[in-house]
């Protein structure tokens, strides 16, 4: 698999984008690099992406680690295309056509984050560089799409969609690991435990915070402190477009 289209890009990645064959010579017959991506995809699902090595997908598929770099010449290679594989297309927008700009952002937005909580294994996953694969591109794309007619300049859609994006990813990460501590953090009162430690004097706001009930607030809505997180990052986007010419 030689590189010879001229983008700079890994093998597979051509591959994922269509712009070279995903076949590659070999003794085992069927071994694909879909296969190899489903196989990664399931293990990172069931156990975990720490469980995700060349080894064990190679095991999983009954094939020697060496048949794998056939068609992936590295880890870093397979976890892009598994994360392209996660996050898959995305949803086709649907409803009124002639919506603003806010309404269909806050429809991307959640659609993300359904993406997220359905597939918390993502978010192990560090950002190492901008969106380079097929689905990433499509998710970026139907961002920008709805940034029309805003007046905002190409780098500025750009910026909001990659705000929107670390907003999502991070509020995704926050409530996974809270659902995850949930059973210990019934145990725990943070707001009292938190009353008794600090020096009221030291941490005035926090101590007033703790003295309204608002840190063990048991009404805590996640999704409507996504909400009000998400309304707050439009309005600012929407002070800026009202200062661009349309």
């Amino acid at each position: 698999m030689s590189d010879d289209s001229g983008t700079g890009l890994p093998a597979s990645l051509e591959a994922a984008w269509g712009v070279r064959s995903r076949s590659a010579p070999g003794p085992k017959p069927g071994l694909t690099l879909e296969r190899i991506v489903e196989a990664a995809v399931h293990l990172a699902s069931t156990e975990g992406m720490a469980t995700v090595s060349m080894v064990r997908i190679a095991k999983e598929l009954g094939v020697s680690t060496m048949a794998l770099y056939r068609y992936v010449a590295a880890k870093d290679e397979l976890v892009d295309l598994m994360m392209d594989a996660g996050i898959g297309p995305p949803p086709t927008d649907q409803g009124d056509d002639h919506a603003g700009w806010r309404e269909w952002l806050t429809r991307w937005s959640w659609d993300y984050l359904a993406v997220l909580r359905r597939r918390p294994w993502l978010l192990q996953i560090p950002i190492t560089g901008p969106p380079i694969t097929p689905n990433q591109i499509a998710w970026l794309e139907r961002g920008l799409t709805r940034l029309r007619g805003t007046g905002l300049a190409e780098n500025e859609k750009l910026s909001v969609i990659m705000l929107l994006a670390g907003f999502v990813r991070n509020w995704a990460s926050l409530t996974t690991i809270v659902h995850q501590a949930g059973d210990q953090r019934a145990k725990i009162r943070h707001g009292s435990a938190l009353s008794k430690l600090i020096d009221h004097q030291r941490f005035p706001a926090v101590s007033a915070a703790i003295a309204a009930g608002a840190i063990d607030d048991d009404s805590d809505d996640l999704d409507a402190e996504f909400t009000f997180g998400l309304d707050r990052i439009l309005d600012g986007i929407d002070v800026l477009a009202r200062q661009r010419p349309t």
